[in-house]
């Protein structure tokens, strides 16, 4: 048998094996571990002598392990198994005499740890008293009274990690009986062994440090996991640390190990101090560990000290330090976060912490970032600590108040590129990438520093700035780059001080302390004239800053010319970053001062034409792909032409400002519309011929147009917020050609492409602000090109919400227009939702489509244009709009569509069900004739409909909702209709359900005697009750 197990390992584990017998013999390994006396030959391959092969040791083994840990083995053959195992490991790991060839390969190693260690969970609490005395006597040879054997050693430790990782592993998920096994078998070793385990570990390090650092290396790890649930007082004994202390400070071993011992003693220093305890006994911890002490000293050691400003510096062990750092002033802040004031633990704090502060800012200004990043969390923790307490306790307000300006000082230096930086650099997008994310966390402790001692922050923050403005007024180009760049972006950052009431100025002052500060800072900026800066990183500073702080310009308007000459040179800048995010920049500045630029208007557009002529390519692979850094993305056609229409909404906001007349502004409009149109008229046959690249080149010349109006006016129809005033005249005829021109484009190009629709539909909704109801009688056309036979759900929808804005904003004007489009627009939607969904994608294009059909419905119905759905021209389609709600409010698919469809229905009782029935008037009067008996047969009904499907879950939340609008329904038509309605449910509607009369009687008190919501939780309820 044992051959056969042999050679069916030895076949699955060949890839060249034919793969009928490879899967025959997978098949029969399989079966071993349910065979009775599978284990017993697996270990018989595993020990056997001459050995067999690795895989089939390691395979063997691996399913007798598995017969341990599963608990198929008794107590008898787990007991078989230790003596054979053990004696196994005698030989093997117990003897120092053996040759390197006689020793397992690491992995069979922890493969024989993994074992012995499933057999100390099933037989240490009762059978195997003695495991680890058993397992420590491997570690010394025969007639010796020291710890000598090395294989013996390396065995016991490993064995050591496996029982961590089995019962104390704080990552590893584990049952309730399973943590409580575990729990037991931690208080039986902390009571039998630990003291014995820990002298050992002290004797191999001891005997070992200096002989073999694989050994020391291991004993490290060790200690450091079961530090975290072993008693510390046996572990933290002075042997030892004198021991970890010799480790550190002693210098790194010459033997080409790849270990090093001094990395794994600041480990093990690290977990040593994460072991939870009290506070006082923490603090104690760190000075009997001395590890400000042993900080110092690595950080004036060679490696740190002077190899810092080499390549040579070592930096691994700097951040290892940072961490020790970083972890010990974290439990020195969590101490003083507990403690009593004047307590010995704040005492005994406050001390350690003015100690270990500088070593923190040491690592915290460290050229490495990752290094810097290392201590961050603890400076978090420390600010923290002072924004909590500040107020509470003397003692911790007098250390913020010393300390304070330190960390601040850190933080604003570590904000500046290092001298090695090389910005816009291709090849160093990646360090810029982390650079800024390091920004972002630096910001977020200057907020903390602000959020202690605001007056010390704007303090340190304004004479930054100010006197990096100051050195350039006087120095120039002489000013290093990074200089500027930090002050421009602490000046970027302190809005957030500045701008804290929503602006900077209140009746032409500044508004607050910290605005008055930035206020100094913006004369400062336009006065030294910062934008002549060559450096491309500045000058985008520069932009955002203007943009940011625009309130600065509209107080102070006789700068905005100057800031408008840098703004164009910008826009033409040669490097591509630069350029596109300025043009961006420019809409933003100019969007904000519009009415300061109405003199100077003409100027500013002469000086964009060379920018505004649009030549369309082909989007390639390579440009659609998302794995390209920023600044690649930023070069793509498509990217450049986005960012080239900023400059076009930029050119409709000038053109608008207060101070242009509408001359002027008709003749800016031409001077920009008319290239457009002859481009437009070039490329149009080629386009409808079905050339590429002349259909993009048309997609982008309506785009631009459509761009332009919306830069142009902020008029929104309809609006009750808006006071923009609607364009003259004679400026919406100039946007009337453009309206025309893209409905040609529209009209000649449709039928081969949606780019068009979807450049189309774009310009059509920045359109309607600068036409007005003139662009109403061209509606028709809208739709015929906007919904053509070709177009997509998703592209029906898109319309049908515009459309809605349309109704709402002209609906004084519109219904003559509606009235005549109306069917045919709903035949094009009907279509639509009747074409079967063919994937994912398609159902939910589909069920957007059927909301926006449903809300186009009550758009015009909340507009008082209800009667176009009943007029002569549509009253054929009522029958479809009626039949479509009602398929859709049937529908338990898709619950927001059918509560929409119920919320249609009950505005159609409201336009239609005439007045609330009165007491002294118990007729209904609908505005409708019949629409009384209408709503009580056709509408009613539908309240049961849905939830009388077998698939409809009465207790899900959606369809919970849809059963309050079907009962807001029934009240409507309830308040419609009063005792008619009554009548018919208990005589009609609810028997023929089959409802008892006691139900009935219950369901139409409840109708009618409770308010709309009583009523919602009164009918949810009963559907949940008929439903069980």
């Amino acid at each position: 048998m044992e051959a056969q197990v042999e050679n069916a390992i030895e076949i699955a584990s060949n890839p060249t094996a034919d793969p009928t017998l490879k899967s025959q013999a997978l098949d029969f390994i399989s079966q071993l571990p349910s065979e009775p006396q599978g284990w017993r030959i697996c270990l018989a391959l595993f020990v056997r002598e001459p050995r067999c092969s690795e895989i089939v040791r390691h395979t063997a083994l691996d399913i007798v392990s598995n017969g341990i840990r599963s608990g198929r083995l008794d107590n008898q053959a787990l007991n078989f198994l230790r003596e054979n195992l053990l004696a196994y490991a005698q030989s093997t790991y117990g003897t120092v005499d053996l040759g390197q060839a006689s020793v397992d390969s690491h992995h069979l190693q922890n493969k024989v740890a993994q074992t012995f260690t499933y057999l100390f969970v099933s037989l240490y609490p009762t059978e195997w008293l003695s495991f680890f005395g058993d397992l420590l006597n491997l570690t010394i040879s025969s007639n010796s009274s020291t710890r000598d054997n090395a294989k013996g050693i390396i065995f016991f430790l490993r064995v050591l990690i496996q029982i961590h990782d089995e019962i104390a592993d704080v990552f590893l998920v584990r049952t309730s009986n399973e943590r409580r096994k575990s729990n037991e078998l931690k208080d039986l070793i902390r009571e039998r062994d630990a003291k014995a385990i820990a002298a050992s570990w002290q004797e191999i390090l001891s005997q070992w440090r200096a002989k073999d650092t694989r050994v020391s290396d291991l004993c490290l790890t060790v200690i450091g996991r079961w530090v975290s649930w072993t008693d510390i007082s046996l572990i933290v004994t002075q042997t030892l640390r004198d021991l970890l202390l010799e480790l550190v400070i002693s210098p790194i071993p010459q033997d080409n190990s790849p270990v090093s011992l001094r990395e794994a003693a600041l480990t093990t220093f690290r977990e040593i101090l994460q072991k939870k305890m009290s506070s006082d006994y923490k603090l104690e911890l760190i000075d009997f560990l001395k590890i400000r002490e042993v900080v110092e000293h690595l950080i004036a050691s060679p490696a740190l000290a002077d190899l810092r400003a080499t390549s040579q510096y070592d930096t691994d062990l700097a951040e290892s330090v940072a961490q020790l750092t970083n972890h010990s002033l974290s439990d020195i802040v969590r101490a003083l976060e507990s403690s009593e004031e004047q307590s010995p633990v704040t005492m005994q704090g406050v001390s350690q912490l003015k100690t270990f502060l500088p070593l923190v800012l040491r690592f915290f200004s460290d050229e490495y970032d990752e290094i810097c990043s290392t201590v961050i969390p603890c400076l978090s923790d420390l600010l923290t600590l002072f924004r909590r307490k500040e107020k509470s306790s003397a003692v911790i307000h007098e250390q913020s108040t010393a300390m304070l300006g330190p960390v601040l000082d850190a933080v604003v230096a570590k904000m500046r590129y290092d001298e090695t930086s090389s910005w816009g650099n291709e090849d160093a997008q990646t360090d810029e990438a982390e650079f800024q994310e390091l920004r972002k966390r630096l910001h977020v402790l200057q907020q903390a520093v602000a959020a202690v001692n605001e007056t010390l922050y704007q303090d340190k923050i304004s004479n930054v700035v100010i006197t990096t403005f100051d050195n350039y007024q006087r120095d120039g180009p002489r000013v290093d780059w990074r200089d500027l760049d930090l002050a421009l972006h602490e000046m970027f950052l302190f809005g957030e001080l500045g701008l804290k009431s929503g602006g900077m100025y209140s009746k032409t002052k500044p508004i607050s302390p910290a605005a008055e500060r930035l206020v100094a800072m913006m004369f400062k900026l336009v006065e030294c004239d910062i934008a002549s800066s060559v450096h491309p990183a500045v000058q985008l500073q520069y932009m955002e800053i203007c943009v940011r702080y625009y309130h600065f310009f509209d107080a102070n308007p006789q700068f905005i010319s100057a800031i408008l000459e840098r703004f164009i040179l910008f826009v033409h800048h040669d490097h591509i970053k630069v350029q596109t995010r300025s043009w961006y920049l420019f809409l933003r500045f100019v969007k904000f001062v519009r009415h300061h630029v109405g003199d100077i208007a003409q100027t500013v557009i002469q000086a964009l034409s060379d920018l505004l002529p649009i030549k369309a390519e082909i989007p390639d692979e390579v440009s659609d792909n998302s794995d390209m850094s920023s600044e690649e993305n930023q070069q793509t056609p498509s990217a450049r032409f986005d960012s080239q229409l900023h400059l076009y909404e930029a050119i409709g906001c000038i053109c608008s400002a207060r101070g242009v007349s509408t001359e002027n502004q008709v003749l800016y409009i031409r001077t920009v519309i008319n290239p457009l149109f002859s481009d437009l008229e070039l490329h149009l046959g080629l386009a409808k011929n079905g050339d590429e690249l002349a259909v993009m080149q048309v997609h982008h010349l309506v785009m631009a147009l459509g761009t332009l109006a919306r830069g142009f006016s902020d008029w929104i129809p309809a609006s009750m917020t808006s006071s923009a005033p609607q364009p003259a005249s004679a400026v919406s005829e100039e946007f009337s050609r453009t309206s025309e021109a893209i409905l040609l484009a529209l009209e000649s190009v449709n039928a081969n492409t949606d780019v068009i629709r979807a450049a189309a539909r774009f310009s059509f909704s920045r359109l309607v602000s600068v036409l007005g109801s003139r662009i109403l009688p061209q509606l028709p056309r809208w739709i015929d090109g906007l919904l053509s036979r070709t177009s997509s759900k998703d592209e029906m929808a898109l319309f049908l919400r515009l459309l809605d804005q349309v109704l709402h904003g002209f609906k004084t004007e519109i219904y003559d227009i509606l009235n005549t489009l109306l069917t045919p627009l709903l035949q094009r939607i009907y279509t639509g939702m009747a074409e079967p969904a063919t994937g994912t994608d398609d159902e939910i294009q589909l069920a957007e489509l059927k909301r926006e059909y449903l809300c186009f419905l009550m758009v015009i119905l909340n507009n008082n244009l209800e009667a176009v759905l009943v007029s002569e021209a549509n009253q054929a389609g009522f029958a479809n709009v009626i039949s479509t709600i009602e398929l859709l409010a049937k529908d338990a698919s898709d619950f927001p569509t059918a509560k929409l469809a119920f919320t249609v229905l009950t505005y159609m009782v409201n336009a239609w069900g005439g007045p609330d029935v009165q007491v002294n008037n118990p007729n209904p009067q609908p505005t409708l004739p019949g629409f009384d008996r209408f709503m009580i047969e056709r509408f009613s009904p539908l309240c049961w409909a849905l939830p009388s499907q077998p698939n409809f879950e009465a207790k899900d939340a959606q369809g919970k909702q849809v059963m309050g609008e079907a009962a807001g329904l029934q009240m409507a038509i309830f308040t419609k209709t009063g005792e008619g309605y009554l009548s018919h449910l208990r005589n009609t509607e609810l028997s023929g359900m089959g409802m008892d009369a006691r139900t009935v009687d219950e369901y139409l008190r409840a109708l009618s005697s409770s308010d709309v919501k009583a009523f919602k939780q009164y009918f949810q309820g009963l559907v949940q009750r008929s439903k069980r």
